[in-house]
């Protein structure tokens, strides 16, 4: 018998898994993706650094300041907020996006939320400019892992993080999107999924931001996955691409999973 096959890391899997899917004209993609029930898993990525417009899918992140501040303030959210939040996330309404990116201050007061949740590289848009929120692919598994991860535990009083009341309301919220904006993520599966979807037509290029995340369940397995992408060419083509890496994405962790299981790893930014 030969000798064994190295171990392959999982973001050059993820990498090689992408390659087919990569845009053949000026389009930027970038991937991030963690099976979350695999205990001690790192994010996986593929274009680890680059910085996109999170366009709508901010709105995840505004959500979840506001629902920060209501937990150090120890109060619930009022009806208004409440109404705003469910066409924000589910309608993806703008109007309700900008009146709670004021109530939470805006870039300082989602600056300081991410913070808390350990994103890293997320920077605000400036003055009214939400969706031109700056962010990585990495960053927004982070943020859905603050969402769906740590089941059963409570933030003690004046901790960081949401309570467990808090990402129950995201993740109802987000598993419950408009028909017509369920595309993204939901293209890995069929049922089990929970999404939110961005897309911004940039007037300066006539170019498209096209992004997704969302949690999906493959074999049975809870998978979060980030893809944003940008400079595409319409926003069709744009969705084109982000359902096919995500789907490739899904695979590519699950595959590895199977091929060498019980094995826990650091991540790697799948460079081609």
């Amino acid at each position: 018998m030969g000798a064994p096959q190295p171990r392959e890391a999982l973001g050059a899997s993820l990498a090689r898994a992408l390659r087919p899917v990569l845009p053949d004209d000026d389009a930027r993609l970038s991937v991030a993706v963690l099976r979350l029930d695999d205990a001690g898993r790192e994010i996986a990525s593929y274009g680890d650094e680059a910085t996109f417009d999170t366009a709508s899918i901010v709105k995840v992140d505004i959500l979840a300041a506001l629902l920060l501040q209501a937990q150090e303030e120890e109060r619930e959210l009022t009806d208004d907020e409440h109404s705003h939040a469910k066409a924000m996330i589910q309608e993806s309404d703008n109007e309700s996006a900008n009146v709670l990116w004021r109530a939470i201050g805006q870039a300082p007061g989602l600056n300081a939320a991410n913070e808390q949740l350990g994103l890293s590289s997320t920077q605000g848009g400036a003055g009214v400019h939400w969706g031109l929120t700056q962010t990585t692919a990495k960053d927004q598994v982070r943020l859905l892992r603050a969402v769906f991860g740590g089941e059963g535990k409570v933030p003690s009083r004046g901790s960081a993080g949401l309570n467990q009341e808090s990402r129950a309301y995201i993740r109802q919220l987000i598993s419950e999107i408009s028909e017509g904006q369920d595309w993204g993520v939901s293209a890995v599966a069929d049922r089990g999924w929970a999404l939110k979807n961005g897309w911004l037509k940039r007037s300066t290029t006539g170019l498209w931001d096209i992004n997704t995340i969302g949690q999906v369940k493959v074999h049975g397995r809870r998978c979060l996955i980030s893809v944003l992408s940008s400079d595409n060419a319409s926003m069709r083509s744009g969705i084109s691409l982000v359902e096919r890496a995500a789907k490739v994405a899904a695979g590519a962790v699950s595959a590895h999973a199977r091929r060498w299981p019980g094995r826990s790893e650091r991540s790697a930014d799948g460079a081609l």
